[in-house]
């Protein structure tokens, strides 16, 4: 379950910092009791932008694939990269 805290509480950086890689998820951070800011650990951050990307990369290739993209057998390709790469 997400934390949220009011804003005052970013005066204790070093007890925000250690929710933050302890719990390994965004802290949502309140002023005047509606929704202001976010603060995540880069770990996190980074990890989610991975997801994000992984996800646009689905979207995308599935989306190519629906207008008509060709299919191949993945064995075959990869045994095609080998040969023209490592010989």
């Amino acid at each position: 379950m997400p934390q949220i805290r009011p804003i005052t509480d970013l005066r204790n950086t070093n007890e925000i910092s250690e929710i933050c890689h302890a719990r390994r998820e965004p802290i949502f951070i309140t002023k005047n009791g509606y929704g202001d800011l976010v603060v995540m650990s880069i770990e996190t951050y980074e990890s989610m932008v991975e997801i994000a990307e992984t996800d646009a990369a689905i979207t995308e290739a599935e989306t190519e694939y629906g207008q008509g993209g060709q299919l191949f057998d993945a064995r075959e390709t990869l045994a095609a990269l080998r040969r023209k790469h490592f010989g």
